[in-house]
């Protein structure tokens, strides 16, 4: 099944990532052959698959790290096999990505990571920078006290909200995150679920991510691509994805665990997390006083 394509012209989507035809090698091994995938402006989108399906080089072709052998990657409408340096440094301004390990810097504090990308396409000073930092720290859920420390001195849930942090620096249109919850326990996860839920309300990006885990399949997304055999084997709300039959997705989804993240997806939908938004809220507002009048803009 694919839910991709609009019932009537009216409904033409506007896509942030639109790959047509992908074709992927290393040597003899085929990775991708043929693959096709839309991902809406907007949506938070979630790629899926067994080990050894793709998952980790697609997300590389969307940000600029792999070419594919063959086809068209479009990201935010530019085909990526027909960009300038220029372009693509402009594109990369437009993106956010928070990769699995963090990808900090261990030499530097986090206020000084999350300003990384402010002093690379910008010409803020340094209080400027400083403030942005502070607002996107508080955004990402950590006290001011985490903005001196450095990245060994935090803990697994912290360090995913600092790279967090550093990936929403330049207000990104579109977020890519690779496992964000992978290695927290669940109270951490469960946190992490909450906090993308309320940034998408706040600021409406495109989110897209490779996971494994269910409980945020089924309480963030809202769809999801099931990668295998090369290709898309099927994309739909988890709610659709559930319902079929193929092999690959029924191993994937069915279960003991699978249907507990349902249930408990339809709880957490049922009682909402009004304190969560509430707190965010006053965060966002107080820090972002100090930072107003300070808007970055590229170099």
């Amino acid at each position: 099944m694919n839910t991709d394509q609009p019932t009537s012209p009216a409904q033409a989507y506007d896509y942030a990532i639109d790959m047509q035809q992908v074709c992927t090698r290393f040597g003899d091994k085929i990775v991708h052959e043929g693959l096709d995938l839309q991902i809406r402006r907007g949506e938070i989108f979630a790629i899926v698959g067994g080990s050894g399906s793709g998952k980790s080089t697609l997300l590389r072709e969307m940000i600029l790290l792999h070419t594919p052998d063959s086809g068209t990657v479009k990201v935010l409408g530019m085909d990526l096999a027909d960009i300038s340096d220029e372009q693509a440094s402009s594109l990369r301004q437009r993106c956010g990505v928070m990769f699995q390990k963090g990808g900090l810097f261990g030499t530097l504090t986090v206020t000084e990571n999350i300003g990384l990308p402010l002093r690379e396409h910008s010409e803020l000073d340094d209080k400027s920078i400083n403030d942005i930092a502070a607002l996107k720290l508080a955004i990402s859920g950590l006290k001011p006290e985490a903005a001196g420390l450095y990245p060994a001195e935090l803990s697994g849930g912290m360090l995913k909200r600092a790279a967090l942090a550093r990936a929403l620096a330049l207000d990104p249109e579109l977020l890519f995150l690779d496992e964000p919850t992978a290695g927290l326990d669940p109270a951490s996860a469960g946190g992490l679920d909450t906090l993308l839920r309320h940034l998408h309300e706040l600021y409406q990006p495109t989110i897209v991510m490779i996971t494994h885990d269910l409980d945020l399949l089924w309480q963030v997304t809202h769809r999801v691509a099931v990668l295998g055999e090369g290709k898309v084997l099927a994309v739909g709300s988890m709610e659709e994805l559930s319902q079929l039959q193929h092999p690959v997705i029924r191993d994937y989804f069915d279960g003991a665990r699978g249907r507990a993240a349902q249930q408990q997806a339809q709880r957490t939908q049922q009682a909402g997390d009004i304190e969560f938004r509430n707190e965010q809220k006053n965060d966002h507002n107080s820090v972002h006083k100090s930072a107003q009048g300070t808007p970055w803009k590229p170099k």
